[in-house]
């Protein structure tokens, strides 16, 4: 299979592990609503799939990118009510799909505010109820495949792992053999920029198992390669060769994680399951790209997901445009399982923990009336050495506040994957050189940014001007202000008086102080 140090799981998964994992999937998952505990299973509700991308877009044909091959992830699509305007609340890779897609609650809110592997070591509180616990307790038998990143690990139990904790990452999330047998929460590790660590591979890890020598063979992949001139770039990233290249390599790991979605899907298939299931497919938040992963731009936070119901068929092959959220998974899940949300504290024990999103389930037949929420996101750091604390909101799907916490002064910090790539050093490159970019910012406007960020949607898409001083929409940006204040007051924000004033409490509850107040220097 791959290299020789792992050929011993070649044998392991084509002779022992397919088989037994395929009587476990046939035998166990039925059984996963219980008679005693069973709103669920008196309705047929029995099972649900999600599948999450690592720094997945929209290059594939359902959402207009007919460049990238994605056969599978469209015909999922073709049978699923398809989501335009999906979001991420938070653009990093724990603190998203990880702790705030299995908890419900924004990063602020669990706990989990930035990676959790290696020197990071972020963790979510301790307390916190996750998705696979609260399932658990309902007698739902649940399951992880592919990569976990989330911790403390006994918040975040499920009864079947195979993840990076007890296994190679590179084996559990990109080689699609091994992710086949399906429980609940399929997490690939496509197509996430490869490890800097591993540039063997190719940036994107596109080389990984692709049968060329000393890259070893994934069985179940065929690999599709594209030329740098034919990718359909996105408007935010740069026309230049060696972005086109970058692209290029992305779409192959795409095309990977499609045809490893298609495994999963036949598995199910073959299980007889496809009649009971929910399935779920999305991704933990933007690409790998200069406005993507890590920001609170669009491209950053903008996800795709589509949702098959076996049940509800009236809107498969829709797409809707009322806004979902990655916050919104936990609720939909539960919803399905006829399951309330628990009632417990984090922090306060006067404040009990409400869950931010919706379900999802009632668009699936109709959306008559529904208007799009509000979106909140909330992000404090990527790698530990990324504190770039951020709280954003959208209002109408037109008006969307930034509030960047260290900026103005601080630069906003890159990441070492994205650092290393070919498109970020040809943009460094470029602007040493004097060179243009072709690119819709300049890198010194990317790197400092205004503490207040005000953009229009509508007559800026791209967002690349800052309204928040102009007269015309003074109103506006003190009303999303107030409203991002008072949301981060209910989900009890550490960040809420940052970074002008000192967070203190009263027997009316928390309050800002501000950093001169004269009352509180007097009493010291």
């Amino acid at each position: 299979m791959m290299m020789d140090s792992t050929n011993f799981w070649y044998g392991i998964n084509r002779f022992v592990y397919f088989p037994l994992m395929l009587l476990l999937l046939i035998i166990w998952l039925p059984l996963s609503c219980r008679l005693e505990v069973s709103a669920a299973l008196l309705h047929g509700r029995r099972n649900v799939l999600l599948i999450i991308a690592d720094d997945g877009g929209f290059e594939m044909g359902v959402y207009g990118n007919n460049r990238c091959q994605t056969p599978h992830l469209d015909a999922l699509a073709a049978q699923s009510l398809v989501f335009s305007r999906a979001r991420t609340s938070v653009s990093s890779c724990s603190p998203s799909s990880r702790a705030a897609l299995l908890t419900g609650l924004p990063s602020h809110e669990n706990g989990l505010y930035g990676l959790h592997h290696d020197v990071h070591h972020y963790n979510s509180f301790e307390n916190v109820r996750s998705l696979p616990a609260i399932l658990r307790e309902n007698g739902i038998r649940t399951g992880i495949i592919g990569k976990k990143h989330v911790g403390p690990a006994s918040a975040y139990i499920f009864d079947y792992e195979q993840t990076e904790e007890n296994n190679s990452i590179m084996q559990v999330g990109r080689n699609i053999t091994r992710i086949k047998p399906f429980f609940l929460y399929v997490a690939f590790h496509d197509p996430h920029r490869c490890d800097h660590e591993n540039p063997f591979y190719g940036h994107f890890c596109d080389k990984f198992g692709n049968g060329e020598p000393g890259y070893g063979h994934i069985p179940d992949w065929t690999p599709v390669h594209y030329k740098p001139e034919d990718v359909l770039l996105p408007y935010f990233v740069p026309d230049t060769e060696a972005a086109r290249e970058d692209v290029a390599s992305q779409y192959t790991t795409i095309s990977r994680l499609d045809q490893g979605v298609g495994l999963v899907i036949e598995e199910i298939r073959k299980a007889s399951m496809a009649d009971d299931t929910l399935i779920i497919f999305s991704s933990d938040n933007g690409i790998s790209f200069p406005n993507g992963r890590t920001n609170m731009y669009e491209p950053g936070l903008a996800v795709p997901m589509f949702i098959k119901s076996p049940y509800d068929e009236s809107r498969r092959g829709e797409m809707t445009d009322i806004q979902a959220n990655l916050l919104d998974i936990v609720p939909t899940v539960l919803d399905w399982f006829d399951i309330d949300y628990p009632e417990y504290h984090i922090l306060k024990p006067s404040q009990p923990i409400k869950l931010t999103g919706k379900s999802l389930l009632p668009l699936l037949n109709d959306e008559k009336g529904v208007e799009s929420d509000t979106f909140f996101g909330s992000h404090i750091t990527h790698e530990i050495t990324m504190n770039y604390p951020m709280r954003a909101i959208i209002q109408e799907e037109r008006y969307k506040l930034i509030h960047n916490l260290n900026a103005p002064g601080t630069p906003f910090p890159i990441d070492q994957d994205f650092y290393l790539s070919p498109t970020f050093l040809d943009m460094l490159n470029r602007t040493l050189n004097g060179r243009p970019l072709r690119w819709i910012k300049e890198l010194k406007d990317y790197y400092f940014r205004e503490e207040w960020e005000m953009f229009d949607l509508k007559t800026d898409p791209k967002e690349c001007v800052n309204v928040h001083r102009k007269k015309k929409y003074k109103e506006k940006f003190s009303e999303l202000k107030e409203k991002l204040f008072q949301w981060q007051k209910s989900t009890y924000d550490p960040w809420l008086c940052a970074p002008h004033g000192v967070l203190l409490e009263n027997a009316e509850g928390p309050f800002c102080a501000p950093l001169h107040n004269r009352k509180y220097i007097k009493e010291l």
